[in-house]
This record gives structure tokens, C-alpha cells and sequence, in this order.
């Protein structure tokens, strides 16, 4: 395979070379770091990464293959990809392609032979950091901020409903308000015995309330938790009503939802060894993450809200509990998909609640 030389600028004014994997197409996004060792399919479909280009901290990329069931969305919305090693041989019972196939399938920008240790330091001294993947090295990123419309680039636009397989009586119905969510989260909830019904981003609360819901389960996505502070009082309507659950971008916009304010962190949790201490049973679980903002601890209103999980290497807020209301978030995933299943019991807790809600109903 001949080798065309390719270069990734950086805001910084860094430049770094490295080789296309695929067809050369210039992109620019944020520049991110993923440190899991497996996952690399979850990553690159992630909507979370919409706008980013990603860099796999990890030196083999590939090696496993592509399949047609781990995908998270219908197709990668990430800006590119940075990676140091691909795997053009991939061994499992699974695989359907290699990393090559599924670059040129999806036509995403990537380049290999990166320094990506260089890259990855280069991007936690500095924080926030933008780069361009170019044949030109002397074509630097122009954008410098976060765009303020991913989540409406990717979520649905019109309702989608799910069946579970399980049987029940009565299965407990839950809208997925979509912000960017990941289909393992959907898979979660159908395999615990819920209907899933997938809604967009804006959907009113009228229109939810037309659903008949159990439960609201607020999903992850990209961009900053503040570009949809518009939504707040929608959100905070929904979550007055309904048993509601919120993961990592859904948790932050409860949480801007009730009053509290967001903050960016220097360069983010990404990753499947995130350490999260549970202050409820002060067990420590290992998370599976993908944020760049958090939570303001200092703007949880105690009286209102429990900080239920903090994280342990630096102390930001990781889960919240009202005091009053049924509304609980978490900022990891609970899907774990990639990454541990500590926290699967998440989504169990939250379903149970909806099925004795359910059995109640129907006794």
C-alpha cells in the first residue's frame, strides 16, 4: 500500500505528521484523547464525539475488526481520527471489516503514524485545543469554539418506537429523550423489560405527556451542556412529572435544569477506567466515560439535590439525587459499552421503580 504523508495542525501551532488512512479529506474539530484499550467501534460511533477529532491514546487500533451489531449509531458523526497503528489483518468470529473498510465505508478523515503520546500531552497541558487533518501543513484549524448546533446534527427527528422482547404483563414504557444517545442504551432498557420510545432533543412536554410515559431517561451527547440552556424549563417540566434519569450530557442539563451551572474541564474524561466513588455505599466502581464538561459542585443546591457519586482522581460531581423528587443523573455511562459493568445496577434501580409504577397501575 503506498503511503501519502498527511499532517494534523493544531491551534497551539503544533504540527504533526502522519500518514491517511483512506481518502485524503480535510477536516477540523476539537481535539479529544480516548485512553480505552478496546471500544474502538463504540468510539468512532458515538454521537458523544460529533464535532471532535478523536485520538486513540491506545497503539493498536484494529486489530478485532468491525462487526454490524457493537455500532452505537446508524453511522460515525466524529470530525476524524487520529490513531498511531492500524490493524489490517483483523482476527474474530465477528468481524465483517477491517479499519480501512470502515474509513472508506463512512469516508472519515484519518491519519496514522501519529505520535499520539506527543499529541495526547500536547492536548492535556494546553485543554482546549483544535486541530485540522491536511495535506498542507501550513493549514491551521480555524474554528476555536464548540459548535453550538451539534446535538440538533444528531439527534432524531421524528419519534422511534421499540418493542421489548421480554414478556410482561404490563412493560413499563420509557421515552429516550435524544440528545445524541447511544444505542446500548436503548439495548439496556429493552433487555430489562421496557418499551423505549425515541424522541428528539426538543420535544415538549406536551408532546411526552401524549406518549403516556413510565419514565424519562435523559441520554448522552455532544457539544456544551450551556448551547441548550433554552430547553431548561422544558426539561425541568418533564422531570417535575415523570421518573426521570439522566446520563452524562442528560445529567448536566438536569442539573442546569433546576439551577445549578456547568464548567468545562481541562481536557476531559474519556475513557473505560474512570474511578467513581458511590457516597451512598462508599464502594468504588470503575466507569465508562465521555465528557468535557461537568457539573459545578459548588452550584448543587444542597438542600435540593445529594451529590450521590464523585470522582475519585478529581473530585467532580458524578451523580445527583433529588431529595424530594424522583430525578437522579449520572455522568458516566451505565451501558458500559465499551467498559466495566460496574454500574449496570443504574438502569436496573431506574426500571424497577417503573415497574412497580406499572404493577400498581394494573393491580
Amino acid at each position: 500500500m503506498e503511503e501519502k504523508v498527511g499532517y494534523l495542525t493544531l491551534s497551539t501551532g503544533d504540527v504533526l505528521e502522519g500518514v491517511w488512512l483512506g481518502s485524503s479529506v480535510t477536516a477540523e474539530g476539537e481535539m479529544v484523547f480516548n485512553t480505552a484499550m478496546t471500544g474502538y467501534q463504540e468510539v468512532m460511533t458515538d454521537p458523544s464525539y460529533a464535532g471532535q477529532i478523536v485520538t486513540m491514546t491506545y497503539p493498536l487500533i484494529g486489530n478485532y475488526g468491525f462487526n454490524d451489531i457493537d455500532s452505537e449509531s446508524i453511522k460515525p458523526s466524529l470530525s476524524g481520527l487520529i490513531i498511531s497503528n492500524p490493524c489490517y489483518t483483523p482476527d474474530h468470529y465477528q468481524s465483517n471489516y477491517s479499519i480501512v473498510e470502515m474509513i472508506e465505508k463512512y469516508n472519515i478523515p484519518t491519519l496514522y503514524g501519529v505520535d499520539t503520546r506527543a499529541l495526547t500531552r500536547i492536548i492535556r497541558e494546553q485543554g482546549e485545543v483544535y486541530g485540522k487533518i491536511t495535506e498542507n501543513k501550513e493549514n491551521f484549524p480555524e474554528k476555536d469554539t464548540v459548535a453550538t448546533n451539534v446535538v440538533q446534527r444528531v439527534s432524531v427527528t421524528e419519534i422511534k418506537s421499540f418493542k421489548t422482547k421480554k414478556q410482561a404483563f404490563s412493560a413499563p414504557h420509557v421515552v429516550v429523550m435524544d440528545f445524541g444517545f447511544k444505542h446500548s442504551i436503548m439495548h439496556s432498557l429493552l433487555d430489562l423489560g421496557c418499551d423505549v420510545s425515541v424522541v428528539p432533543f426538543d420535544t415538549t412536554f406536551e408532546q411526552i405527556q401524549a406518549l403516556d410515559p413510565d419514565g424519562i431517561l435523559l441520554s448522552n451527547g455532544p457539544g456544551n451542556p450551556k448551547s441548550l440552556s433554552h430547553l431548561a424549563s422544558n426539561i425541568k417540566q418533564i422531570a417535575d412529572h415523570y421518573p426521570t434519569l439522566g446520563i452524562c450530557l442528560g445529567h448536566q442539563l438536569v442539573a442546569l435544569a433546576y439551577g445549578a451551572t456547568t464548567k468545562r474541564l481541562p481536557y476531559g474524561h474519556r475513557g473505560s477506567n474512570h474511578p467513581v466513588k458511590d457516597l451512598i455505599t462508599g464502594n468504588v466502581l470503575i466507569t465508562s466515560q465521555n465528557h468535557g464538561y461537568v457539573v459545578d459542585m459548588d452550584s448543587v443546591e444542597e438542600k435540593d439535590w445529594q451529590v450521590s457519586h464523585i470522582n475519585v482522581n478529581d473530585k467532580s460531581v458524578e451523580g445527583l439525587i433529588h431529595r424530594t423528587k424522583n430525578v437522579m443523573t449520572v455522568q458516566f455511562h451505565p451501558e458500559a459499552h465499551p467498559g466495566p459493568i460496574d454500574t449496570h445496577n443504574i438502569f436496573v434501580n431506574f426500571t424497577k421503580q417503573l415497574v412497580a409504577k406499572g404493577e400498581k397501575q394494573h393491580a
